[in-house]
């Protein structure tokens, strides 16, 4: 199933893991974790924020997804299936 994995960081948070090195690590780990089959960054509400789309079978993996995002990141996260416009077409 395709998914769109979209999280945000704190401010504060997001300044000290920049300054240490640790929030561009998080993030390649995470595009490498998953796959990623696309990846954006923006700023949502003043807040760093990231959207990535990948393929995943196995619910089972969510926690090695989300958990180094909540611990090295404080991310908030959500995550929800998302269909290309030939996924789309197919279910019309």
């Amino acid at each position: 199933m395709r998914l769109m994995l979209k999280f945000t960081i704190p401010v504060e948070k997001g300044n000290q893991v920049e300054k240490d090195g640790t929030l561009g690590k998080a993030i390649a780990n995470l595009v490498q974790e998953v796959k990623a089959e696309a990846s954006y960054f923006a700023l949502e509400d003043g807040k760093r924020m990231g959207i990535v789309i990948f393929e995943e079978s196995d619910q089972a993996r969510m926690p090695v997804i989300n958990e180094p995002l909540f611990a090295a990141l404080d991310a908030a996260i959500e995550i929800q299936p998302v269909l290309t416009a030939e996924d789309l077409q197919r279910a019309l």
